[in-house]
């Protein structure tokens, strides 16, 4: 196979929030010529597929700027500086949700956006869960709306579940389902 790396030669920080860092790089392609990529930097994020019981999960309604609209997703939440992925997945089930979990299960990797993020969603799935209270998070207002995994693939089938990472969590779940009638 040909080495279709492209090298850095410049990197500028085009802006630095809270949570996202947008670069503008010049690199040199394969062939030796040079392009301008622009990308946005993101700590990384976990998802947590809680299972309630063998057929129930919790997802979160909630609203979502950028698009003005609410959505159905499963728990999910930006990796800390420093911290491990298990840490957030466990820290953030606890304040989305109120639950802590006995079970856990590191299940994939995802990129959701490679053409324009280094972005990474570290999937878990959480099982034998206990409501231990809600913390909550300021500034973060949600539902927690339990749903079985069959009413969850009519609504992704529906269009009233829409979010990427949720519909991959819980075609993941449905289809572990099928292959051990467990998950």
């Amino acid at each position: 196979m040909r080495d279709l790396t492209e090298h850095t030669l410049d990197s500028t920080c085009v802006y630095a929030g809270q949570l996202l860092e947008v670069r503008e790089d010049t690199v040199q392609l394969p062939d030796g010529r040079s392009a301008r990529r622009e990308y946005v930097r993101h700590p990384g994020a976990t998802v947590i597929v809680p299972m309630l019981n063998d057929h129930t999960i919790l997802i979160e309604r909630q609203f979502r700027y950028p698009l003005r609209q609410h959505f159905l997703e499963l728990p999910a939440g930006k990796i800390d500086a420093g911290e491990e992925p298990d840490v957030t997945a466990r820290r953030e089930l606890l304040e989305e949700t109120g639950y802590e979990a006995d079970y856990w299960e590191h299940i994939f990797t995802t990129y959701p956006c490679v053409g324009y993020s280094d972005e990474r969603l570290e999937f878990y799935l959480a099982r034998d869960l206990r409501h231990v209270g809600h913390p909550g998070e300021e500034g973060e207002f949600l539902e927690i709306v339990e749903l079985s995994v069959d009413r969850a693939l009519a609504m992704i089938k529906a269009g009233e579940i829409t979010e990427a990472k949720t519909i991959l969590g819980v075609l993941w779940i449905e289809r572990s389902m099928r292959s051990k009638n467990r998950p």
